[in-house]
């Protein structure tokens, strides 16, 4: 297990990733292959939804960078992982067999001022061998999250699903048919498309819950000019998708996702809330999924949510996320330990 000492961290301001983006990109497609974690994803959330005071902390050998990790200050002390809500896991990219307490307790004594703490958001549970667990570190689970392996043929998949998905799904498609509609799937990957995209996905959004929530995607907001940004940037790198349904001439459902190497990753899905009983996002995902299928291109979608009860629809497969808190001294970790134990009880 590898393990580092205090003066291997260094620490820029988190907007100097522009320029240190070749070193950043490397590591990450070593380590961490998924899109969201490249560079110019990262530096589009930094441009809507950071703070200024997000620093950039990495390690380096004769070969190249060993270690890095976006860091956002979260109160007196206390550092996080830079974590916006539309980034699926944490900007953390540190080798399987890192000695992850050693590496933690080496970068909170490099960070400015007195830091009692280091939390790392929304780890990958594939990604690290751990031990997750010890004087001075703790981990937590965060959430399941699903994913489906493409093999075998799309055939073998689709008899793979419940009965009630297939049958609900063909009676749904005979439904629309019968109106004189015949459904359609496209799938946008220039750049010059993306602006648009996000327009009709914001129109999407705002028909259902999230427009009462107040967060939906509005090509004004800052989520609609991130998406926007990000978009057009992976897909002018050729790793970005956006899947369209259409009713007629009426998009109903949309897709937003990125891709790096054999990994497709599902960011985003809207559906118009007026076709609700005829479920276009699952008639989407089915023709979807069989494209991918048949492409041959990729072995893995992601979802990178909460598994809920339709994601159990779609694949079998899950696997937990993670937060990993370290502490200065072991008995300030003791201490919160039964602070959480006394808060159970209360509760």
């Amino acid at each position: 297990m590898k393990t580092t000492s205090t003066m291997d961290w260094k620490l820029v301001p988190a907007k100097q990733l522009a320029t240190l983006a070749t070193h950043w990109d490397a590591l990450q497609a070593k380590l961490l292959p998924h899109a969201f974690l490249r560079s110019d994803f990262l530096l589009c959330l930094l441009d809507q939804f950071g703070q200024g005071r997000e620093l950039l902390a990495y390690r380096e050998d004769d070969i190249g960078w060993t270690a890095a990790l976006l860091l956002r200050p979260r109160g007196k002390g206390r550092w996080n992982s830079f974590q916006p809500s539309q980034l699926p896991m944490g900007p953390v990219l540190l080798p399987a067999d890192e000695d992850l307490e050693a590496a933690l307790q080496s970068l909170l004594r490099a960070l400015p001022g007195l830091v009692l703490g280091v939390g790392l958001t929304q780890l990958d549970s594939l990604a690290h061998m751990g031990p997750f667990d010890g004087a001075r570190l703790r981990h937590q689970h965060y959430i399941d999250t699903a994913w489906v392996d493409v093999e075998n043929g799309f055939e073998a998949y689709w008899e793979g699903r419940g009965k009630n998905l297939r049958q609900n799904t063909r009676k749904q498609l005979k439904k629309i048919e019968a109106t004189g509609v015949t459904p359609r799937l496209e799938m946008i990957d220039t750049p010059e498309l993306v602006a648009l995209a996000i327009k009709q996905y914001g129109m999407l959004e705002n028909s259902g819950w999230k427009a009462e929530l107040g967060t939906a995607i509005s090509v004004d907001g800052a989520q609609g000019r991130f998406y926007r940004q990000a978009l057009e940037s992976a897909a002018a790198a050729g790793r970005a998708r956006i899947y369209r349904y259409w009713f007629g001439d009426e998009v109903v459902a949309m897709d937003l996702c990125v891709h790096q190497d054999d990994c497709l990753v599902i960011l985003k899905t809207a559906y118009q809330q007026a076709h609700q009983a005829v479920s276009p996002s699952t008639l989407m995902r089915a023709e979807e999924f069989k494209a991918v299928f048949d492409e041959g291109r990729f072995k893995r979608i992601e979802f990178f949510g909460r598994v809920m009860e339709w994601h159990t629809r779609w694949t079998d497969k899950s696997r937990p996320l993670m937060h990993l808190t370290a502490y200065r001294w072991a008995w300030l970790k003791a201490l919160q330990d039964r602070l959480n134990r006394s808060k159970t009880r209360a509760a």
